[in-house]
């Protein structure tokens, strides 16, 4: 396993690392839209909260040698589920592959923060055509 951390997203609020890569994933824990230069949130609304949790993503990704076309599942939460399209408009900006996604309505997140998003990285390229993929296609 190997920690991904760098000084330009913002650091952990607890005891965690900003990303850990393991056998060909990377999972970015849960960013919020903290600003990395002041340490506090980003905006009042799900939207200005949301584009700051994307940039952190992206500068996470970055460190890592990724960028968002390699994001293959993302976890988002949102403490106003009301808010659900006014996030989407945001979120579709940046994860223009359209990964699979959750996205659900929790009480309340750290700091205060309206949403938050973690992310899972496919780290190496998969094979065009598997065994399990020639297994799978009997399925459908």
């Amino acid at each position: 396993m190997e920690k991904i951390n760098t000084a330009l997203a913002p650091q952990a609020v607890g005891p965690y690392s900003q990303a850990m890569a393991t056998k060909g994933y990377l999972f970015l824990s849960g960013q919020i839209g903290i600003n990395p230069t002041s340490g506090k949130l980003e905006g009042q609304t799900v939207s200005e909260q949301a584009e700051q949790a994307c940039k952190n993503i992206k500068t996470i990704l970055t460190a890592a040698g990724y960028g968002f076309d390699r994001v293959v599942k993302t976890t988002c939460f949102l403490t106003d589920i009301s808010a659900f399209a006014e996030f989407n408009t945001v979120y579709e900006k940046y994860f223009t592959s359209k990964p699979a996604r959750s996205c659900v309505g929790v009480a309340a997140l750290p700091l205060g923060a309206l949403c938050e998003i973690e992310v899972i990285v496919e780290c190496k390229k998969r094979d065009t055509t598997t065994e399990e993929d020639e297994t799978l296609s009997g399925l459908f």
